[in-house]
């Protein structure tokens, strides 16, 4: 089988922080290789330095799925200039720098986040893969790897039943997906056009889909539709705000929530990633 081989330059970029930040959840790691799916192609990465490696079954002239998908054209230095000048936030950048925030297919990042719910990122793996394993379809790899499916369409899933959904393992959270994909399938939701739209007519659009509360809705914005300011909450994000800015002072969530709303700036989804990734992985 042919493959097709690419090279992206990417300074101050750390590709395995940004892959296994709890951004997307259908990527692995072995033998130093990043193995993973994005739309209806399996790629694998490798970093050295500032070069990302990737590697795709059949041949490709075009890269900008990749590229458009890993955003190594952000300027990370002009977004970290925006953050606030805070001890906290400073220690994050320090212990993850390089993180960087992926721009996901719309439709895959909601319904992949709508299984997050209550569930560990490793379950939320095993979820995933079940669900593209019985409903995606058969994609090509690189030589020697595993079968891979694509992520199913909202309308695949939505011809499925609830009791074929919960045989994925994802328990409650199947007829959230399911009425989540029918919605979409149906065109009751336009995820695309989301887009165009102020942040909290966005947010209020996907809250009216089922199982979508402000969390989950501000994950798709920020992972799939490019709202930088969007600040997603969950409960590693309350522990670093907790801990790290309100140690001496009670803080119930709707007062987290107006705190982030005001003090990280224009980009305070990325804030919101090194303090997630910070908390989750350095601080112990």
């Amino acid at each position: 089988m042919a493959t097709a081989e690419h090279v992206i330059v990417a300074e101050d970029y750390d590709l395995a922080a940004t892959l296994d930040s709890g951004q997307a959840f259908r990527w692995r790691l072995g033998n130093g290789l990043w193995s993973g799916v994005i739309g209806r192609r399996c790629v694998r990465l490798r970093q050295e330095g500032s070069s990302i490696f990737a590697e795709t079954a059949n041949s490709c002239e075009d890269w900008r799925w990749l590229e458009e998908y890993l955003q190594p054209g952000t300027d990370l230095a002009a977004v970290l200039e925006t953050f606030p000048d805070d001890p906290p936030l400073h220690e994050a950048v320090r212990a993850c720098r390089g993180l960087r925030l992926l721009r996901q297919e719309p439709w895959e990042c909601l319904a992949s986040f709508i299984l997050s719910s209550t569930k560990q990122i490793v379950q939320i793996r095993q979820i995933v893969a079940r669900l593209c394993e019985r409903f995606g379809e058969p994609i090509d790899g690189p030589p020697g790897g595993t079968g891979e499916f694509s992520f199913p369409t909202a309308a695949r899933i939505a011809a499925a039943s609830e009791a074929e959904l919960r045989d994925c393992k994802m328990g409650f959270r199947a007829p959230y997906l399911l009425g989540t994909a029918r919605r979409v399938a149906e065109g009751g939701i336009d995820l695309a056009g989301l887009r165009g739209l102020p942040l909290e007519a966005a947010r209020e659009e996907l809250m009216r889909l089922p199982g979508v509360g402000r969390k989950i809705a501000d994950c798709a914005l920020l992972f799939g539709c490019g709202f930088d300011e969007a600040f997603p909450i969950d409960v590693w994000v309350l522990k670093a705000l907790r801990q790290l800015y309100f140690a001496k002072r009670r803080a119930d969530k709707k007062r987290l929530e107006r705190f982030a709303a005001t003090h990280f700036g224009p980009h305070a989804g990325y804030a919101q990633q090194y303090l997630f990734h910070y908390i989750r992985t350095k601080i112990r």
